[in-house]
């Protein structure tokens, strides 16, 4: 099996969601990459729920799900599958998941995830790097332009006749 068949990257990186300032794939979203039923990544999960520590796997709060929820389009037939509040798992947790799902899909797909986990941080850090440079060139003009407001302010002055002088009418003492 090919693993650039399978799934392009850039359809894992929509998938990955930021919820507590951590980037995450839900597990429904998870189980459709993987090919098997959510319930059955649950059950195995939590099965292994030893290997998911908190940093590596979370369960929404009624709050974000709801939050999560109302931010996506969905259809009454999807959220039959949505009774109950998903877990989210970090990247570390999808690392994990491929010692708990030990199909030749879930390898595959697992290293996809990783990949995309990697151009996800590529693409946040080359928008950062952008965005220093934008500062940096703001605050050059910035300068300049308080350069540039002096030189006119140099300029009106030089141009500008000095008031004439009057002579005082009358005798000085």
């Amino acid at each position: 099996m090919n693993s650039k068949s399978i799934i392009p990257p850039e359809n894992i990186i929509t998938r990955i969601l930021l919820i507590r300032e951590q980037k995450v794939i839900l597990d429904r979203e998870l189980a459709l990459l993987y090919g098997v039923e959510t319930r059955a990544l649950k059950q195995a999960v939590r099965r292994n729920i030893k290997r998911f520590p908190e940093d590596f796997m979370f369960q929404l709060t009624t709050a974000e799900f709801k939050s999560w929820r109302s931010q996506t389009v969905m259809s009454n037939s999807d959220k039959k599958g949505l009774r109950h509040l998903p877990f989210a798992f970090t990247e570390q947790g999808v690392a994990m998941l491929s010692s708990v799902l030990k199909s030749e899909r879930a390898i595959e797909v697992n290293i996809l995830i990783m990949r995309a986990f990697v151009k996800l941080r590529e693409i946040v850090s080359t928008h950062k790097k952008v965005e220093e440079k934008l500062k940096e060139i703001e605050n050059r003009l910035g300068q300049h332009d308080k350069q540039i407001l002096q030189i006119i302010d140099v300029i009106n002055q030089l141009i500008t006749p000095p008031e004439p002088v009057k002579k005082k009418v009358g005798f000085t003492v």
